[in-house]
């Protein structure tokens, strides 16, 4: 099966998380292609609709190495550290203050030009279904869900259209529910498995969170 495009993956999705809507979830979505696949979950659930801002911090000298991340959800912040891999590497958090610094005002920005002034709506006590149009390494969502429960959320399900088989397989272990309705053991790239897979542009964000 593939998609023909974000709001028909979006609907194979909200048909997958049906059974959630009695709990009244928060829809999450990570910008920007994340977006139109939330809008259309949040509207099969009657569920409010939302984003989480995630950047991944790099290691000095090997950027693609991720020792942590740093969410945003409105005015809260929330810093995931990879303990395991600062101890590797022999750093502590304070020998990347500078790309945190950088990270934050990054997300800053996108907050003020995605949603502008929007209200978040509150994680504490709720389920919150964290949605992207697809996985390959699963870095970014990891970062995600664990931002999301650090909120606050009482239980964190993940939702996506794609991902190989392994990475759902770690991501389990941090989400209460993963679902996905394709999980090919190989994944080059999300947008082979969309027959329109079009970048999404800040307005079409702005307008559906405002919605």
């Amino acid at each position: 099966m593939h998609y023909a495009d974000r709001v028909h993956a979006g609907r194979v999705l909200g048909a997958r998380l049906e059974h959630l809507r009695e709990r009244d979830p928060v829809v999450l979505g990570l910008p920007r292609g994340g977006v139109p696949v939330a809008a259309e979950v949040a509207a099969l659930l009657r569920a409010e609709l939302d984003v989480v801002l995630v950047g991944k911090i790099g290691a000095p000298g090997a950027v693609e190495l991720a020792v942590g991340a740093i969410g945003r959800h409105g005015e809260q912040w929330v810093e995931v550290r990879a303990e395991p891999v600062l101890a590797l590497l022999e750093l502590s958090w304070s020998d990347v203050a500078d790309t945190v610094a950088a990270v934050k005002a990054e997300l800053t920005d996108r907050a003020r030009r995605l949603c502008g002034d929007v209200a978040p709506r509150s994680l504490a006590g709720r389920t919150a279904v964290v949605v992207d149009d697809g996985v390959a390494t699963g870095s970014t969502i990891e970062a995600a869900v664990r931002v999301v429960r650090d909120l606050g959320a009482e239980q964190v399900v993940l939702a996506v259209p794609v991902a190989p088989a392994a990475v759902l397989d770690r991501l389990g272990e941090i989400a209460d529910e993963v679902v996905c309705p394709l999980a090919p053991v190989d994944l080059d790239a999300v947008g082979q498995w969309y027959e329109d897979f079009t970048q999404v542009d800040d307005a079409v964000v702005r307008d559906l969170l405002s919605r």
